[in-house]
C-alpha cells in the first residue's frame, strides 16, 4: 500500500480594489485644510517683510525716487551710529526693562493674592483683568487726559484736595509716564499667567511643609518662587516681546518727545516724516530681528512648560 501525499492549497490572495496611499500622501492629505491659512500668513507677512529687508538694502528718499540706488549696508551701519537713533535703541531698553519688572512685581502679589479665597474672588478677578482688554490707543488716551492732565486730570485732582503741588506728569516725568500706563496694562497679563502657575504647585508638597512647621515665607521662598520660575520667565519673554514693538503710549502721550521716543516710533518717524524708506526698513528689520530672539527664548520656554506638565501627569 503506497502512501499518497497532496501538496498543501495555497489561500487565496485577498481581493484589492487599489493601492493603500502612502505615508506621505496621507500627511499631506492631513495637512491640505491648513494650505489656505498659510498662503495667507505668508502673503500678509511673509512678502511685506522681504520687500522691507530688500528696501533696506538701498538709499531710497521717496521725495528724491530718480536718486534711489544701491546702499548695501550703509543704512544698518547708520541706524547702529546714528545718535539719536541709538538714544531711542536705549529707551526702547529702559522702556522695555522697566515696564516688564515692574508689571512682573505687581503681577506676582495680585496673583497672590486671588489664590487666596475670599468672598468676591470672581469679580475682584475680573475688574483686575479688565485693564488688559482695553484698547491700547484708548487707554493711553485715558492715561494722558483722565489722569495726567494738569488741569482737570485725576492726580492732580487729588493732590488738590490734600493741598499738595500741581504737576504736569508730561512734562516733568514724560518717561515715567509712559511706563505707568504701560504697567497699568500689563500687569493683568502677568498676573494672569502667574496665576495659572500658583494653581499648578503641588499641594501635598505645600501641606507637609506646614506640618513640618514651615511659615508662609519659608513655603513662599523655598516652594513657590522656584515653581514660578518658568512662569516669571514666560511672563517676562512675552511681555518684552509686546514693549520692544510698543507704538501706541508713546505716540498717543507724548508723540516721541521729550526724550520718550523708542526704535518703533523712530521708525515711523524716519518713514512718514523725513521719507527716508531705507533707512526705516534697516531699522524695522532690526526691530523683527530682536523680536524674533525673544520669541525664540519664549517658545523654549513654553516648550519646557509643556514637558514639565506632561511628566507630572
Amino acid at each position: 500500500m503506497t502512501a499518497t501525499t497532496t501538496a498543501p492549497v495555497a489561500a487565496p490572495e485577498p481581493l484589492t480594489t487599489g493601492r493603500r496611499p502612502s505615508a506621505r500622501l496621507r500627511a499631506w492629505a492631513t495637512r491640505a485644510p491648513l494650505m489656505p491659512a498659510l498662503v495667507f500668513m505668508i502673503v500678509v507677512t511673509q512678502l511685506p517683510f522681504v520687500a522691507t529687508l530688500v528696501i533696506s538694502f538701498f538709499d531710497w528718499n521717496s521725495l528724491y525716487p530718480d536718486a534711489r540706488h544701491f546702499a548695501g549696508l550703509e543704512n544698518y551701519q547708520e541706524v547702529l551710529t546714528d545718535p539719536d537713533l541709538r538714544r531711542s535703541v536705549w529707551t526702547t531698553i529702559v522702556l522695555t526693562v522697566a515696564v516688564v519688572l515692574a508689571s512682573l512685581v505687581l503681577g506676582l502679589l495680585l496673583a497672590l493674592l486671588l489664590d487666596r479665597r475670599f468672598r468676591g474672588r470672581g469679580v475682584v478677578r475680573t475688574l483686575l483683568i479688565a485693564p488688559f482688554l482695553v484698547v491700547p490707543v484708548a487707554a493711553a488716551l485715558l492715561w494722558k487726559h483722565v489722569l495726567y492732565n494738569p488741569e482737570y486730570g485725576l492726580l492732580n485732582g487729588l493732590l488738590h484736595y490734600v493741598g499738595g503741588p500741581q504737576p504736569d506728569w508730561i512734562s516733568s516725568t514724560p518717561l515715567l509716564a509712559v511706563e505707568a500706563a504701560l504697567v497699568w496694562q500689563w500687569t493683568p497679563f502677568m498676573m494672569l499667567i502667574l496665576l495659572a502657575g500658583l494653581q499648578s504647585r503641588d499641594q501635598q508638597q505645600i501641606e507637609a511643609a506646614r506640618v513640618d512647621g514651615a511659615s508662609d515665607w519659608q513655603i513662599f521662598r523655598h516652594l513657590t518662587l522656584p515653581h514660578l520660575r518658568r512662569y516669571l520667565e514666560l511672563g517676562a519673554l512675552l511681555g518684552s516681546i509686546y514693549i520692544v514693538q510698543n507704538f501706541d503710549a508713546v505716540f498717543t502721550i507724548t508723540s516721541g518727545g521729550l526724550g520718550t521716543a523708542n526704535l518703533p516710533y523712530t521708525v515711523y518717524q524716519t518713514f512718514y516724516q523725513a521719507h527716508e524708506n531705507g533707512l526705516a526698513s534697516a531699522a524695522g528689520v532690526l526691530v523683527v530681528i530682536g523680536s524674533i530672539v525673544i520669541a525664540t527664548f519664549a517658545l523654549r520656554v513654553v516648550s519646557s512648560l509643556f514637558r514639565e506638565e506632561v511628566s507630572r501627569a
